[in-house]
């Protein structure tokens, strides 16, 4: 599976946001985009006034880096969304929101989106009492996720818990029982739902020349 390798806070220092990549990091005063919030390069602070085009792009950038995505897999993301029934736009955010690895993100469950993608892949997670391991794997209203009984990884995830708690909260579209480390799913997310704003009307313009 390709994955991005290289310095990942240079992603958020390039789209001028934190977008939150490397967990309880960025929440503190080591955070690279504090100290230095201005793009990669030695030529960015010469820059022009960006295009209509270059917003564009910067916007799709900037959720797919959110969401850990390459540009293959998100493409792919955008046509599903795009094919199926109601608004391009919601079904997208929809979509992306409604990843497990994502949702087991917002439950605070892990620290950070690639956080959860590993706690997905090694198979801790159960949905609807069946093991999963696709970290891409889409939920539905009243869908029901489990972490799998082994004291190391329950005690991990309480410990995120419990740090994650002071500066994150669980999104109302889910319900967790923080004892038994449960989730459940009591909607599908919406735009309203977002941590960070995003312009999803750029993305369907970029992708729709």
């Amino acid at each position: 599976m390709a994955r991005y390798t290289e310095a990942k806070c240079r992603l958020c220092r390039r789209e001028g946001a934190k977008l939150f990549i490397k967990g309880a990091r960025c929440i503190t005063e080591k955070c690279p985009f504090v100290k230095r919030p201005n793009p990669p390069g030695i030529h960015t602070r010469m820059m022009r006034k960006p295009s209509y085009y270059s917003l564009q792009l910067r916007e799709k950038q900037k959720v797919k880096r959110m969401y850990g995505m390459l540009e293959k897999q998100f493409r792919r993301f955008f046509n599903l969304a795009e094919s199926a029934k109601g608004v391009t736009g919601r079904n997208l955010i929809q979509l992306l929101e409604s990843r497990l690895d994502n949702t087991v993100f917002r439950s605070l469950f892990a620290s950070s989106r690639n956080q959860a993608r590993q706690i997905v892949l090694h198979g801790f997670i159960h949905l609807n009492g069946r093991k999963v391991n696709v970290p891409s794997c889409f939920l539905r209203e009243g869908d029901e996720i489990l972490v799998k009984n082994k004291d190391g990884m329950r005690n991990v995830i309480k410990d995120n818990i419990a740090s994650s708690a002071k500066d994150r909260s669980v999104p109302s579209w889910l319900e967790v029982d923080k004892d038994n480390l449960k989730i459940k799913v009591l909607r599908l997310p919406e735009k309203e739902d977002l941590v960070l704003p995003v312009n999803e009307q750029l993305i369907i313009e970029l992708y729709s020349k």
